[in-house]
């Protein structure tokens, strides 16, 4: 490595950056992000330093000052106003200038100022000027006539250096910096520009073929007609599993049995059959031509198309039969379905990435990303991404964004920690998580502080589910309604990411298929399903509520500042979130007690909201209308579950 000696500047510990700038960090169209860094030099010298960015379809840098905190920390911002990527790196100096302007005030205030010292601040100015000359003439005559004063061999020294002591010396030097033996950042890191929904989407997952009436089988049409319960209940995104052809072969059954009966409909996610696999539609749902009507409809609404991808296919899928060397192929000379012991899924065929002919099979997986995409869908969720290569993921997903920068993918991988986060960092701009399986005050702290206070804030995006088809959580299992509740807002308000298997949650459904399973009994995956989402039983009202608190409330968002606050019972868990104007401030309150009433008293950093200790400050519960006068730091809550387990409050000051 070569040496430059003459550069004394350390700069270390820049953030955001991923794996050492392997990957990029993520945010939202319209983000302001904060450059920070450890910035140091040797002695009492004063440095300067500023990042340098630039979008990906610009030609000229652009640059900020970064301003010194605590401890060599210093930071800069720059507002992300283009989707894309934007590179950036930092630039670190000795400033001359500032450095003798320190020393001189110094040695003026302690008399010991002398002609010599003025000499050293008129030859930096000189060279500002001999450096920078088209700078404005204001500027330029302002610092002609500094030097003249500080080089004059009359007067004090004092008075010569009085224009030391004005601030539009110094304010005009920084602007014209002398970047001498400058140590710049070995490498440029980059940042992934989405756009908002990205950062901010309300999901409703509903089965197509469950919205005919009574069991007839739905169609894209019954999904048109089904928009407006969508936009009432506030979901902006329409989740639909699988419609392609559903293969007959080994077909499942009701309650995943082996067997089908005749006219079982069989796993939307077995694709593939006569009519065709990943670009084909099932013909019971409809045409090209129906789907794209949904499409268009939705959009009207403000709602969009969600599209599940799962790359594997039923033994009646057309690439079996083309391609048999895409799969695994057993001793015997069979192929091999998916298992996930005891698990087993003999109507499924996992693809193999190790197959000779992967560069062909990546293209024929890229080209059902674009058939689909070229049709109007813009979200996509992939089903069980972690099951197919790391790489293909990384490929695909660049290839895709070259092109299709809206495009946002949803990766449903329920697996080990670091593998989901892999995979965020691979491209994915939302991932499931493990919200569902956590339901203690320190299961839901420990896990949300993880997700906002460590690396993961800059690449994995958390998007909370609270049951999905495959999964009827134990907590719910049995439950009544304050359970349904209590997680609903605990997904909504944690997370702005936030998802529901929809009918079967609205009427809390709750009966699992055997004890110890988390499988729904009588599940929809292998059944047409007639839901009576009119029953008064039905969550549709608090979930409208719930969803237009978040859409009416900037702070709920946005995750990042999440933050919990103390209160003196175990079963009562409180935290807030805020924008960063603090002009929005939304506290939650949640009894995670569903069957008795708790109360307790909650710490709140009035501070940090920009309150005090002696005035009072109004909370509105956004749930319940009710409102209420706080003083201090520590108010009393209480909350019985039999009525509503939780308080969205809405801080204001008075």
């Amino acid at each position: 490595m070569k040496v430059n000696g003459q550069q004394r500047v350390i700069i270390e510990n820049v953030q955001p950056q991923v794996d050492g700038g392997e990957f990029p960090a993520k945010r939202v169209v319209n983000d302001t992000v904060t450059i920070e860094a450890d910035i140091f030099c040797d002695s009492h010298d004063l440095i300067s330093a500023e990042v340098l960015y630039i979008h990906e379809n610009s030609r000229k840098w652009r640059t900020i000052h970064m301003i010194p905190d605590v401890n060599d920390r210093w930071t800069g911002e720059f507002l992300l106003d283009k989707q894309g990527e934007t590179r950036f790196t930092v630039q670190a100096w000795v400033d001359k200038f500032k450095s003798w302007h320190r020393d001189t005030l110094k040695k003026l205030e302690a008399a010991t100022a002398n002609d010599t010292d003025l000499l050293i601040g008129k030859k930096l100015i000189d060279e500002t000027r001999k450096a920078y000359p088209s700078m404005g003439k204001r500027d330029a005559d302002f610092l002609e006539k500094a030097s003249g004063q500080l080089g004059s061999k009359k007067g004090k020294v004092e008075t010569k250096a009085k224009t030391v002591f004005e601030n539009t010396l110094l304010e005009t030097m920084v602007k014209y910096p002398i970047k001498t033996h400058m140590t710049k950042l070995d490498r440029e890191l980059s940042i992934h520009v989405e756009r908002e929904k990205a950062a901010f989407s309300t999901w409703y997952e509903v089965f197509p073929r469950s919205l005919g009436k009574g069991k007839e089988h739905g169609t894209f049409m019954d999904c048109i007609n089904f928009l407006p319960r969508v936009k009432e209940l506030g979901f902006d995104v329409l989740y639909l599993p699988p419609i392609h052809p559903i293969g007959e072969t080994n077909r499942k059954g009701k309650n995943n049995n082996v067997k089908s009966k005749p006219g079982e409909p069989g796993s939307p996610w077995a694709i593939g059959g006569k009519e065709g696999g990943h670009k084909a539609i099932l013909q019971q749902l409809g045409t090209l031509a129906d789907f794209k009507k949904l499409i268009g409809a939705a959009e009207k609404k403000g709602i969009e198309i969600a599209m599940d991808i799962a790359f594997q296919c039923s033994p009646d899928h057309p690439w079996v039969k083309d391609h048999p060397d895409w799969f695994n192929i057993r001793p015997d000379g069979t192929l091999q379905y998916a298992e996930n012991p005891p698990k087993r899924y003999e109507d499924i065929y996992p693809l193999n990435f190790e197959s000779k002919d992967w560069e062909n099979l990546w293209q024929e997986l890229k080209s059902v990303f674009i058939h689909w995409i070229e049709a109007g869908v813009k979200i996509f969720r992939v089903d069980n991404p972690h099951t197919k290569s790391f790489r293909f993921w990384n490929w695909l997903i660049s290839e895709i964004y070259k092109d299709h920068k809206d495009i946002i993918f949803l990766a449903e991988a329920f697996t080990r920690p670091k593998i989901m986060g892999h995979l965020a960092k691979s491209g994915f701009n939302q991932s499931y998580t493990y919200f569902t399986w956590r339901n203690t005050k320190y299961e839901l702290t420990t896990y949300c502080e993880e997700l906002v206070g460590t690396e993961m804030k800059d690449y994995f995006r958390p998007n909370f589910w609270p049951n999905t088809p495959d999964i009827l959580p134990f907590p719910l299992q049995g439950a009544g309604k304050p359970a349904f509740v209590q997680r609903l807002i605990l997904a909504a308000t944690l997370s702005s990411n936030y998802g529901v298997y929809g009918p079967a949650y609205e009427l809390m459904v709750n009966l699992p298929a055997q004890p110890g399973k988390e499988e729904y009994l009588d599940s929809e995956k292998y059944e047409i399903k007639d839901w009576d989402i009119n029953h008064p039983k039905s969550l549709a009202k608090l979930m409208a509520r719930v969803n237009k608190i978040r859409h009416d409330n900037r702070s709920l968002q946005r995750m990042e500042s999440l933050r919990f606050h103390p209160i003196d019972n175990e079963a009562i868990i409180a935290y807030s979130k805020m924008t960063p104007d603090k002009q929005n401030i939304i506290l939650t309150v949640v009894n995670l007690d569903t069957e008795h009433t708790q109360s307790g008293m909650v710490g709140l950093p009035l501070y940090d909201f920009g309150l005090d200790h002696e005035n009072i400050f109004e909370v509105k519960d956004l749930l319940s209308g009710s409102v209420y006068q706080w003083k201090g730091e520590y108010n009393f809550v209480e909350l019985n579950p039999g009525v509503v387990p939780a308080h969205i409050f809405k801080i204001k000051r008075l």
